[in-house]
């Protein structure tokens, strides 16, 4: 008998996890293969929070929404400032 007291933890796989820059990769090849301004289209995601900014084609709306808004930028501006 389980104890109904105690919350289970649950783990996601991190090895199956993408990372902020590969999901914005794919996001950006699947906005450009739409025919889409892939730049605009991921600011308008990232000021807004609208995901139909981004398209589902090759799951980029779900690849997008599992990483916070912020996370993205983040990832956005370290790619960035790594020129300096």
């Amino acid at each position: 008998m389980m104890d109904s007291q105690n919350t289970l933890w649950y783990k996601e796989n991190d090895k199956n996890k993408q990372t902020a820059h590969e999901v914005l990769e794919q996001v950006y090849v699947a906005l450009k293969e739409k025919g889409y301004n892939p730049v605009n289209q991921i600011v308008g995601y990232l000021i807004s929070g609208d995901p139909t900014y981004i398209t589902s084609h090759m799951g980029a709306r779900k690849l997008i929404a599992k990483y916070e808004r912020d996370e993205l930028m983040e990832e956005l501006v370290q790619e960035y400032l790594k020129q300096f």
